[in-house]
C-alpha cells in the first residue's frame, strides 16, 4: 500500500498555493461531461456537492436522512474558528495553524493543518454572503469567542446553535443546484459498499430505505462525507443514526483507515441518567468562557454539595481547571478537560447521582455580567439542560461529566483528501487528516466547510482532468457492480434469515459492545484492557450471527434491518480500533494509555510512534497490516505539550 501523502515543496504558508497552480484544471465545456457522487449531505458533504456543481459537474448526492437539513451538522452548537483576528487579540493563521498542531498533540500532517488555517478566513466571508446570522458585536462587526485551547477568541458563534445556521447556509447552496438540475439529490438512501473498477472507484450500492430497492450508481469519482464512528460506543452525543458502515465497507474494498484509536471524549455533556438511555446530550464548549467548573475539595462534602451547592464556600471548592491549568483555566483543550473530570470523580469528589459529574458554574458570570447577558449569549443552551434535567441553570451550577463525541480517525487521505483508492476522496470528519490525536472545539465545522467549499474542487479537478470524460465511467451495468450487489444482498439475506429466528434484539448487542467499548478503550486504556476487548468483541460478534432478532421485511421500510446492518459493522471495526489502540505504546491527545503518563498526563513516544497508523484490510478473520506515515515537523518543532 502507497502511502504518498503528496505534500507540494516549499515553505509551508506557500505550499496551498503552488498546489493550487501546479493542479491540473478541466476546462468549463469540459466540466459538464464529468458525473460525481457525494455521499452525505452535511457540512462537508452538503458544501461539496453544492460547490462542484456550482463548477458545472453533473452530481449525485446521498443522504439517509429524509432530508439534507437533518443531517448531524445540525447539532454543532459553540461556533467555528477562522484566523481573522476581528479582536485584535494577536491571532494570525500561523498561531492558529499551532494551536491546532499543538491541540493534536503533534499527530496531524502539519500540510494540511496550515492549508485548513488559510482556508478559514473565507470560510466566514462565505457564510456571510449566504445570510448566516453570526452574533454582532454593538458596532456592527462579528462577535468572536473563546474555546478551549487557544489564548485568543478566534470563534464565530451564532449562539448555540452555529451547526444549524452553516447547515441551512450549505442547503441553500445545494437546493439551488437542485433545482437547477446539476444534483440530484438521494435522500433515505444508504450507502451499504464501494464499487472499484481496475483499482479505481466507479460507484457505489446503496439501499433504498423506504423501499428496500437495493441499486448501483456509477459516477467518474466518488466522495464519502459521512461523518464520524463515535456511536460505535453506543452512547454518545451523536445522533442515534450516525454509523461507520460507509468508511468501514470502503476499507474493505482497499481505503486504509487511519488512527482509528484516536477518539474525542467531550468534557461538558448532561451525565447519564439511566440505562434506558440511547444517546447522550453535549453542553456547548463555549458555556466554558463564562462557566466556572468544581468540585468539593473535601469527599466529606460531597452529599452536602449535591443537596445544596451553594452551601460549598468558595475556600472548600476546587476550580481544578483553574488550579492545575492557569494559563487556560476552564477553557483547557478536551481531552486535558476530560481527564481532569474522571480523575476528581475517581477521587470520591463527584456530585450527583453515581458520583459521576462536576459542577459548571454560572454565579460569577450573572453576577459580573447579569442574567440578561449570561441569556443573550447562551439561552437556548440553558434552556435545553433545564428541559432535559428539570433543574434551573440560572439557579444552580449545571452537572456535567465527559461522553463520547468527535473522532480524529477516519480513512486515510493524501494533501489531495483522496484515499488510497483512487477517485476515492474522503472530506469532514470521515477522513482523518487535520486534527491529530486530539480536537480543538470549533474546529469541526471549520474542517468540514473548508474541505467542501474550498479544497476538493481543486484537487477533484486534478483527477479528473486525468480521466477520460467518455471512457473513464463505467456503467452499472458491468460485472464489478453486479459482484458487489450480490454481495450487499447477501449481507441482507444472512440479517433477515438469522433474524426471523433469533431472540436478542439489535440495541441489546449494540449496548453491550458500548460497554466493552467504554470501559475498555474509553477514556483511559491499558494493555490488559485492551487484550480482553480484543477478546470479548469477536466472541459478542459471533453470538449477534447467531441470536441477532431482526424484524419486519427486507423489501420495505425496516428500521430494525438498517440498524442490524450498521451494529455488524461496528462489531468489526470495534476489533480495528481495539488493535490500534493496543498497537499505540503511548498517550496522546484522546488516546490515554494509563501505562505511559508523567505526572497525571499524556507521555508521548515521539521516537517510535510520530506517525500516521494506516491499517489495510486483509480478509475476513486475518488480522490486517499496519502501514506508518511519518509525520516530519518543520515549522512547529516537538515539544511536550503543555497548557499550565
Amino acid at each position: 500500500m502507497n502511502l504518498d501523502a503528496r505534500i507540494p515543496s516549499g515553505p509551508i504558508a506557500e505550499k496551498w498555493n503552488r498546489a493550487k497552480f501546479e493542479l491540473k484544471l478541466v476546462n468549463p465545456a469540459n466540466k459538464r461531461k464529468y458525473s460525481v457522487i457525494v455521499v452525505g449531505s452535511g457540512l462537508a458533504g452538503g458544501a461539496a456537492a453544492a460547490t462542484l456543481a456550482e463548477l458545472g459537474y453533473n452530481v449525485a448526492c446521498f443522504c439517509f436522512q429524509d432530508t439534507p437539513r437533518r443531517a448531524h451538522s445540525i447539532a454543532a452548537q459553540g461556533g467555528i474558528n477562522a484566523a481573522k483576528n476581528y479582536q485584535n487579540d494577536g491571532d494570525s493563521i500561523h498561531r492558529l495553524f499551532y494551536d491546532t498542531v499543538k491541540g493534536g498533540d503533534f499527530r496531524a500532517r502539519e500540510a494540511n493543518v496550515h492549508r485548513l488555517a488559510e482556508v478559514s478566513v473565507d470560510i466566514i466571508d462565505q457564510c456571510v454572503a449566504q445570510g448566516v446570522p453570526f452574533a454582532r458585536e454593538y458596532g456592527g462587526t462579528l462577535a468572536n469567542r473563546s474555546f478551549g485551547g487557544a489564548q485568543v477568541s478566534r470563534t464565530f458563534y451564532a449562539r448555540g446553535q452555529t451547526g444549524q445556521q452553516l447547515l441551512i447556509g450549505v442547503y441553500q447552496a445545494l437546493a439551488r443546484q437542485i433545482a437547477a438540475g446539476k444534483v440530484t439529490m438521494f435522500n433515505r438512501t444508504e450507502m451499504l459498499d464501494v464499487v472499484t473498477v481496475d483499482g479505481r472507484a466507479a460507484g457505489i450500492v446503496v439501499r433504498d430505505l423506504v423501499t428496500g430497492k437495493i441499486e448501483s450508481h456509477s459516477a467518474h469519482a466518488v466522495i464519502l462525507a459521512t461523518g464520524g464512528y463515535g456511536n460505535v460506543f453506543y452512547l454518545s452525543t451523536n445522533a442515534m443514526g450516525s454509523n461507520v458502515t460507509a468508511t468501514y465497507r470502503a476499507y474493505k474494498r482497499g481505503a486504509a483507515f487511519a488512527n482509528p484509536c484516536y477518539t474525542q471524549i467531550h468534557p461538558t455533556c448532561i451525565p447519564v441518567s439511566g440505562d434506558y438511555q440511547s444517546k447522550l446530550t453535549l453542553m456547548s464548549e463555549s458555556l466554558r468562557n463564562d462557566g466556572r467548573i468544581w468540585v468539593p475539595k473535601k469527599a466529606e462534602d460531597v452529599a452536602k454539595a449535591s443537596k445544596d451547592p451553594a452551601s460549598i464556600p468558595d475556600e472548600d471548592r476546587d476550580y481544578y481547571l483553574e488550579r492545575k491549568y492557569p494559563s487556560y483555566g476552564n477553557l483547557s483543550p478536551r481531552d486535558i478537560a476530560s481527564r481532569a473530570a474522571k480523575e476528581a470523580c475517581d477521587d470520591g469528589r463527584g456530585v450527583g447521582p453515581g458520583g459521576r459529574g462536576v459542577y459548571l458554574d454560572f454565579r460569577d458570570a450573572i453576577k459580573r455580567d447579569s442574567q440578561a447577558k449570561i441569556a443573550e449569549k447562551y439561552g437556548n443552551l440553558f434552556d435545553m439542560y433545564a428541559r432535559i434535567t428539570g433543574e434551573n441553570p440560572y439557579r444552580q451550577p449545571m452537572r456535567i461529566y465527559p461522553a463520547v463525541h468527535y473522532t480524529m480517525g477516519g480513512l486515510w487521505v493524501d494533501y489531495h483528501l483522496q484515499s488510497t483508492i483512487p477517485g476515492m476522496f474522503v472530506l469532514g470528519e470521515a477522513n482523518f487528516s487535520d486534527h491529530g490525536a486530539n480536537r480543538l472545539g470549533a474546529s469541526a465545522l471549520m474542517q468540514g466547510l473548508a474541505d467542501g467549499y474550498f479544497i476538493i474542487s481543486y484537487t477533484l479537478g486534478h483527477y479528473l482532468a486525468g480521466i477520460n470524460a467518455a471512457t473513464g465511467k463505467v456503467g452499472t451495468d458491468h460485472p464489478e457492480f453486479k459482484r458487489v450487489e450480490a454481495d450487499v444482498k447477501g449481507r441482507v439475506d444472512k440479517l433477515m434469515s438469522i433474524g426471523a429466528k433469533g431472540k436478542r434484539t439489535v440495541d441489546s448487542f449494540h449496548k453491550a459492545l458500548g460497554n466493552i467499548m467504554w470501559e475498555k478503550c474509553g477514556m483511559a486504556r491499558t494493555k490488559e484492557g485492551l487484550t480482553e476487548a480484543l477478546k470479548a468483541i469477536p466472541a459478542l460478534r459471533e453470538e449477534f450471527w447467531q441470536d441477532v432478532k431482526v424484524l419486519g421485511e427486507r423489501e420495505t421500510f425496516n428500521q430494525s434491518l438498517e440498524k442490524a446492518g450498521r451494529v455488524a459493522d461496528f462489531l468489526e471495526f470495534a476489533e480495528l480500533m481495539c488493535q490500534d489502540a493496543l498497537e499505540r505504546e503511548e498517550s496522546c491527545g484522546g488516546h490515554f494509555r494509563t501505562e505511559y503518563q508523567e505526572a497525571g498526563e499524556a507521555k508521548r513516544d515521539d521516537d517510535r510512534f510520530c506517525h500516521v497508523a494506516a491499517w489495510e484490510y486483509q480478509g475476513e478473520d486475518k488480522k490486517p497490516v499496519r502501514h506508518v506515515e511519518p509525520l516530519t515537523f518543520e515549522t512547529v518543532k516537538l515539544a511536550t505539550r503543555s497548557y499550565k
